[in-house]
């Protein structure tokens, strides 16, 4: 049986959301973050030595990085529905994405959450102002158009296709899903993206994804 170690509000929600697609049994461990740090619980290092999720076990396997997850789970069970076969030039695209996710476009709306707790985390009045004075430049300077780069970019290859990965939906699109929900919460995806709307629409209204929403609970970026 895999399971799943589940941490609120995580990348995790992908992992369900895989499982569900993919029609396997799973079961789920739930972990809770801080309510003051929004760090994982210690005990999640007894499963992983990070401590952080998701992480998988499966056959004596304990599995952690969500993009090597999800291509571990596809290539097992997915029996070339959710992502192409090796060698193809399908999947070398569907591996660009997997690793894009989390290597390019994530980056930057990290440190976009950093510097906007810095502006409002709790400091003594002379310090305050130039804290976020610096966190203000950072984002101006660096991180918005950061981030506003990336969603250009994303929204002009959904004109190639109506999915990351080419006409179906596969393992790109369930990647994908954590940095754009992310980029719509914490600002840079908006209405000058209507492609990207449109694609945040269309996974939010399969019934997998929804189930694993069920089942995992819902979550706040």
């Amino acid at each position: 049986m895999i399971t799943v170690h589940h941490l609120n509000n995580s990348r995790s929600q992908r992992i369900l959301w895989l499982l569900e697609e993919l029609g396997l049994p799973y079961e789920i461990k739930r972990y809770q973050r801080d309510p003051k740090t929004m760090l994982a619980p210690p005990e999640l290092r007894a499963v992983h030595p990070l401590g952080k999720s998701p992480v998988v076990t499966d056959d004596g396997l304990t599995l952690a990085e969500s993009g090597a997850i999800i291509e571990y789970l596809a290539d097992r069970y997915g029996a070339d529905r959710l992502i192409p076969l090796p060698g193809t030039p399908a999947r070398l695209r569907s591996n660009y994405w997997l690793h894009y996710a989390e290597g390019s476009v994530m980056p930057p709306l990290l440190l976009k959450l950093v510097f906007r707790r810095v502006e409002t985390a709790p400091a003594p009045f002379f310090v305050k102002p130039i804290a976020k004075g610096i966190a203000g430049k950072v984002q101006q300077g660096f991180v918005d158009p950061q981030i506003a780069l990336h969603m250009s970019y994303m929204e002009g290859e959904l004109s190639k296709a109506e999915w990351f990965g080419g006409a179906d939906f596969g393992v790109a699109d369930i990647a994908l899903s954590f940095p754009l929900e992310a980029a719509a919460a914490r600002g840079g995806l908006n209405d000058r993206h209507p492609r990207l709307q449109a694609f945040l629409q269309r996974i939010h209204a399969r019934p997998a994804y929804q189930r694993a929403l069920e089942r995992g609970g819902k979550y706040s970026l």
